[in-house]
């Protein structure tokens, strides 16, 4: 029994299976999906540990509704909603009062140049937490307008005037920084 590799909003299933009625498909979604889901939350927050409790809160509500999601098109779709929502809501409820005064996200030997990637999370986190959404789905996630308007609720003339603005802000805090020091190396 194998998954199929995670591409855009595509649905993550296993031939001849049925998740709807077996809630080990959970399990084997957040296998599939789990990494994807955890990287995108610490885009979004800018932090190991609360990405890690946003990852945990979004599959917890996820599998509170696994038979419906199991049975949609997308359940990853479903899953990046459900993330998105879950950060908003932290955020608009500003639920956590520590700020911790230095954070170290681990870097992975790969990579060609840690310091870009700090500087980049840092100015991530130093955006309001709408632009910050917006450049996660459309940059990081490489959705298209429509789909990050429709996970974020807004239009998509709305969608488009605020990528253009975080990007705007993002590049005014990072002068130094080229296009290409901006593309996933992965």
């Amino acid at each position: 029994m194998s998954t199929q590799p995670l591409a855009k909003d595509s649905p993550v299933r296993t031939p001849g299976y049925d998740a709807t009625n077996d809630r080990d498909g959970f399990e084997e979604f957040v296998h599939a999906a789990g990494d994807r889901i955890h990287r995108a939350a610490v885009l979004l927050c800018g932090d190991h540990h609360l990405a890690e409790d946003l990852t945990q809160s979004t599959f917890t509500k996820v599998y509170a509704a696994w038979p419906a999601v199991s049975g949609a098109d997308s359940p990853i779709a479903y899953t990046r909603k459900v993330l998105l929502r879950t950060f908003l809501s932290h955020r608009r409820l500003r639920r956590s009062a520590e700020w911790p005064v230095q954070t170290v996200p681990e870097a992975r030997a790969e990579e060609p140049d840690p310091g870009t990637r700090l500087d980049l999370l840092a100015a991530l986190r130093r955006l309001p937490p709408p632009d910050r959404a917006v450049l996660v789905l459309r940059y990081w996630e490489d959705l298209s307008v429509a789909r990050s308007a429709e996970l974020l609720g807004i239009r998509e003339t709305t969608c488009r005037a605020r990528s253009a603005r975080a990007l705007a802000r993002l590049r005014a805090l990072l002068p130094d920084l080229t296009d290409s020091d901006l593309e996933d190396p992965s």
